[in-house]
């Protein structure tokens, strides 16, 4: 893929602007992702949004800071819970919502929905509905960079849940042997649907077993955007810099349950209260307040003008057209064309 950008682009929250800017810039795109997700559950209880939806509220650090780590020219794939990933990659809250709506305005043209969002000129190679199936997409980006002699990291996100699957394995080994430049993330928000961590596998320490591959691995507080950063920005030099994959366990923890149809009856209600405390948007407010790097009129203004852009957001995806009929069957293959001669 050709590209006019330059290969070193920062991501959003300019970091030359200075610290307290940056960590600004990292608390606007936590919230943003807070505050559309918020809404997504508005729509979703109205029945303004359809189908399956799994929410990223707690784990709002991980995407950011990672995103925060990565060049324009890298490529992100995701997991089903990918609305945080997305938009912390720059995909505009527009394009989501319309997506989500089924419009044809939205980044997948309204085929996709909530589990399959897509930007090609943002390399953001999509969310995927497979438990695990992101990764071997992401060794076969990475293989290809490495072939051609790009400068450039492959990111994938996925849960702890995919540890129980064999594309985990499969890729690591792989992606060891071959020294793929690959960043793989793993959110272990400590529950794979509503089974928990210590039911499916026999050790928890999921960085420790990455590195039987014979990878660079660590864990990460997910819950600290500004630890979150650092670990990333750290791995990803360690992977553009010929190290071959890295691995990333960030600690975290999702609030809201599996997705909209779970009840959320297999965690004690004392623990997710106890993780709520540790709430990574409120946790780096805070911090700035207590720097003097945030005001109490400054939240404010920064609450209005997210809510005024996902308002506009909505409203843009209840005036957008839904796909012609006679559209319906364009960019399908069937099993007889792809091997037509």
């Amino acid at each position: 893929m050709t590209t006019t950008r330059s290969r070193r682009t920062p991501r959003p929250a300019a970091r030359a602007a200075g610290p307290a800017a940056h960590r600004l810039a990292l608390l606007e795109s936590m919230l943003r992702v807070r505050r559309f997700e918020e809404r997504c559950v508005e729509l979703y209880s109205a029945a303004r949004i359809r189908g399956f939806m799994h929410l990223y509220i707690g784990e709002e650090a991980v995407a950011v800071g990672v995103n925060e780590a990565l060049t324009e020219d890298d490529a992100v794939v995701s997991t089903y819970r990918e609305h945080g990933h997305a938009l912390a990659r720059g995909v505009p809250a527009e394009a989501i919502m319309a997506e989500m709506f089924g419009k044809v305005t939205g980044c997948s043209r309204g085929r996709g929905g909530s589990m399959h969002l897509f930007d090609t000129g943002r390399r953001f190679y999509g969310g995927n509905a497979i438990v695990g199936g992101g990764l071997p997409l992401a060794a076969g980006l990475a293989l290809a960079d490495r072939m051609t002699g790009r400068d450039r990291v492959t990111c994938c996100f996925f849960g702890d849940g995919a540890f129980a699957e064999g594309e985990f394995h499969e890729t690591a080994n792989l992606a060891a042997l071959w020294g793929l430049p690959l960043l793989l993330v793993c959110e272990n928000n400590l529950y794979a649907m509503g089974t928990a961590l210590a039911r499916h596998q026999a050790q928890t320490d999921l960085a420790l077993r990455a590195a039987g591959y014979g990878m660079v691995s660590w864990a990460v507080d997910g819950m600290d955007v500004l630890a979150v950063e650092d670990a990333a920005r750290r791995a990803a030099e360690g992977v553009r810099g010929g190290s071959g994959p890295h691995f990333l366990e960030m600690r975290t923890y999702r609030f809201r349950a599996h997705s909209m149809y779970d009840s959320d009856r297999y965690r004690d209600k004392a623990e997710i209260e106890r993780w709520r405390e540790r709430d990574p948007v409120e946790g780096l407010a805070r911090r700035l307040r207590d720097a003097r790097e945030l005001t109490d009129k400054d939240r404010t203004a920064l609450e209005d003008r997210l809510a005024a852009e996902i308002d506009a957001a909505v409203a843009a995806a209840e005036r957008a057209p839904e796909e012609p009929v006679e559209d319906l069957l364009k960019y399908v293959t069937s099993p007889v064309e792809a091997i037509r001669p």
